[in-house]
């Protein structure tokens, strides 16, 4: 088969942390032949999408070790399989892309769906359990910021389109910094932005659940660093393998069908506490720490399941 991977510059990805790379080289084991190709790169023209893309080919099993092919014009619908994977931020350019394709006909299979990822952004999608997330507002006010500050004290602001713990601030009246931060998002950003309540747990990690084709696989805890409150790999959080807890389970049930009738076949969710946080669709990662710590190689399991469809 022949499989596309829409993902951000090769050179660029960390190849510690990576899952779009770990994907490829399973691929590879499988005999398909792998390409890939950046967003800026789609062109549809005369009916059919075309991408910019290039070979990728492992010499052996280290990530590291790959050469990539010279760039040439290919028709996207003559991918088995395509991989959306480019990192946000969730802009235009991004949504753009995935309108383009959209427009890809035939036995083109993708993962994620792009008509999927488009309707559920990573932390306004979860909006709809009420019941099992923290308390939240969306908003672009001033006044609605320090009405939900006075309600529930200390919270976390963060941009709704972000990724990897970007310019996420922990929210405290008491704080000099308070009207600062607010003025941030308030003034500079053009865009509405996400608060939730804080939630004390946070200092012993969050959760990050991987689920493929709706069911629960493995789960590790991210722990912050010390007086930190984001525990994202990418700003140096550490990991640790951990069972799924009754609630756990509970909140990947409940977003099962909403994740197979969008077509988001490898999704990962964050939990603090009892709560949802966030449902990533766009690029989950920590494929490389689940097979470290739990011994589980979630490459492995995707790819059997799709080809078993």
């Amino acid at each position: 088969m022949n499989i596309g991977f829409q993902i951000d510059a090769v050179e660029k990805l960390n190849l510690k942390t990576d899952s779009s790379l770990p994907l490829i080289l399973e691929s590879q084991k499988r005999k398909n032949k792998n390409f890939y190709f950046l967003p800026s790169s789609l062109t549809y023209k005369n009916n059919y999408l075309y991408a910019l893309a290039r070979e990728i080919l492992f010499k052996n099993e280290k990530l590291s070790n790959y050469v990539i092919g010279k760039e040439k014009l290919v028709r996207v619908d003559h991918f088995n399989y395509v991989f959306i994977r480019q990192d946000p931020p969730y802009n235009m350019e991004y949504i753009s892309s995935l309108h383009l394709l959209e427009q890809v006909k035939g036995s083109t299979k993708f993962v994620n769906n792009p008509k999927g990822i488009r309707n559920a952004p990573e932390k306004i999608s979860m909006l709809a359990y009420k019941k099992i997330i923290p308390p939240t507002i969306i908003t672009r006010s001033r006044t609605e910021v320090n009405n939900f500050q006075r309600k529930y004290g200390k919270s976390v602001i963060k941009p709704l389109y972000g990724n990897g713990g970007e310019s996420i601030f922990l929210l405290d009246k008491s704080d000099t910094n308070y009207n600062q931060i607010i003025e941030r998002f308030t003034d500079q950003l053009n865009e509405p932005f996400i608060i939730q309540k804080f939630l004390p747990e946070i200092k012993k990690g969050d959760k990050r659940i991987i689920i493929i084709d709706g069911k629960p696989i493995a789960a590790l805890r991210r722990i912050p660093q010390n007086h930190e409150i984001r525990s994202n790999i990418h700003v140096g959080g550490n990991c640790e393998a951990i069972k799924m807890s009754k609630n756990d389970l509970k909140i990947c049930s409940a977003i099962e069908n909403f994740l197979k009738d969008e077509g988001l076949f490898f999704v990962g969710i964050d939990i603090i506490g009892k709560y949802l946080t966030e449902i990533n669709v766009t690029s989950p990662t920590c494929i490389q720490e689940i097979k470290r710590l739990h011994k589980v190689d979630i490459t492995k399991i995707i790819w059997d399941k799709l080809t078993k469809k």
